[in-house]
């Protein structure tokens, strides 16, 4: 019999004890807790602790959260019969989707790739948005002229969002428009 997915080896914390855990120390370091991925079936176990923030997540810093995770997910085995896992400390990634308020506010000026309930797809850079949070300006490239227009659509009506990858950098025009502060020439 196949032993149920969500079911964690014994000595493992559960998602919401990691959490608990964590959260303290990774909300004075300016990052959260996006999810906790406890995989019993991985040889050896892994936790995967994926944080987002206002800041990037850099080398260093995952470093350094990860070694206080550590710490603190070693203070509980000591009292308890441990397993040996593997702990990773991760970012969201680019490749994930844009699903809240904050992920649009993190993403202001990035690339993405949209598409909306009516199945159309937009690709645009992200805007402000709105004061009330419910919808995001998307600043979209008309023509080959490399005009701007500005469209504000509502997060009730994207099915997903997605950050692209850039290789060249943004317009002056695009970030101006997005609100976010390009280079000033002489500067």
């Amino acid at each position: 019999m196949a032993p149920e997915p969500n079911v964690r080896p014994a000595g493992l914390p559960s998602q919401e004890q990691v959490m608990e855990l964590l959260d303290g120390e990774f909300t004075r370091a300016g990052y959260e807790i996006e999810s906790v991925v406890i995989d019993g079936g991985a040889r050896p176990p892994r936790i995967t602790v994926v944080v987002d923030g206002d800041r990037p997540l850099d080398l260093d810093t995952i470093a350094d959260l990860s070694r206080s995770a550590s710490e603190q997910l070693d203070r509980v085995d000591e009292s308890a019969d441990s397993a040996t896992y593997v702990l990773e400390v991760t970012s969201r990634g680019v490749d994930r989707p844009l699903t809240t308020e904050k992920h649009y506010r993190r993403a202001r000026g990035r690339k993405v790739e949209v598409t909306l309930s009516d199945g159309s797809q937009l690709t645009g850079r992200v805007g402000p948005l709105t004061e009330d949070g419910k919808a995001v300006s998307l600043v979209v490239r008309e023509g080959a002229r490399a005009t701007f227009s500005v469209r504000e659509l509502p997060l009730g009506g994207i099915v997903k969002a997605v950050v692209q990858v850039e290789f060249s950098p943004p317009s002056q025009r695009e970030l101006e428009l997005t609100g976010q502060p390009g280079e000033e020439a002489g500067a």
